[in-house]
């Protein structure tokens, strides 16, 4: 997905406000997802309300208030939250707010995955269905053709696949298959898989141990990372002596160093400081 910058600023704004209404005690992602993702078909539909909704000519709060306006009772006061966000900021052009906000929509999918400990398999079915539809060149044109019936498109897809994985994979195949946009389903798919991966990515925690750790250590550890982190992760454990004792834990790109070699260099960094 490229956008302009205006467009970044207001998705980057937006994706934080994402993390707070996902992180609110007694939400639910998947609806989020699927509540946002339905706005997307909205705005896709409704080309008048689209522009009026990113008309950067309009004040913040009449956008606001149009949003809220046509969706409240209709989705969920989290994902209106969200809409505010969206709807308050400025961006580049009409069609860039849709595709944010379906990236939101897919976030919201994703992290459901995430905290449901599904994210694994949702990564390999999304592989697994961009594979078939790379290796299948009518399936393919079949999904991309711009003239077929929204609800043609749906039913083949579920026929397909439905019954064989898991919902999040579902809905996100059916969004990719309905937004196509003339530019054929494979690398929309291909994109998915990415997210996917980079959100797995996220949702492990490699271990390196000084000596190995027993099942009730790793399940302690485990159970404290989970709390750490609000979601489930996968422990991959390793063991490195040279580590001298405790642990080094990775989750993504953060590392939570606890070794006895790790509190020895920052002391040293704190000494030659």
């Amino acid at each position: 997905m490229t956008l302009h910058a205006a467009s970044r600023e207001a998705l980057d704004l937006a994706e934080n406000r994402l993390g707070e209404v996902l992180a609110a005690a007694g939400t639910d992602p998947a609806t989020v997802g699927d509540e946002l993702l339905s706005v997307v078909a909205l705005l896709d539909r409704e080309i008048g309300l689209r522009r009026a909704v990113a008309d950067g000519s309009a004040s913040s709060e009449a956008r606001v208030g149009l949003a809220r306006g046509i969706l409240a009772g209709k989705v969920s006061e989290p994902a209106l939250q969200v809409l505010d966000s969206v709807a308050g900021s400025r961006w580049s052009s009409p069609r860039e707010l849709t595709d944010g906000l379906e990236a939101l929509g897919r976030s919201a999918l994703l992290t459901s995955a995430e905290k449901s400990g599904n994210i694994d398999a949702v990564e390999d079915q999304l592989f697994r269905v961009s594979r078939i539809v790379a290796g299948e060149p009518e399936l393919e044109r079949a999904l991309s053709d711009l003239t077929a019936p929204a609800e043609a498109k749906r039913t083949l897809v579920r026929t397909l696949f439905a019954d064989k994985v898991d919902v999040v994979t579902k809905t996100l195949v059916e969004q990719v298959v309905l937004r196509a946009k003339g530019r054929g389903v494979g690398n929309a798919l291909e994109e998915l898989v990415q997210l996917a991966a980079e959100r797995r990515e996220r949702s492990v925690a490699r271990v390196t141990s000084a000596s190995a750790l027993s099942d009730e250590q790793q399940a302690r550890l485990s159970e404290k990372l989970n709390a750490l982190y609000g979601r489930q992760l996968a422990l991959h454990v390793e063991v490195d002596p040279s580590l001298g004792g405790g642990l080094v834990v990775r989750v993504g790109d953060e590392v939570i160093d606890g070794s006895t070699a790790g509190r020895i260099d920052a002391l040293r960094r704190r000494l030659a400081g």
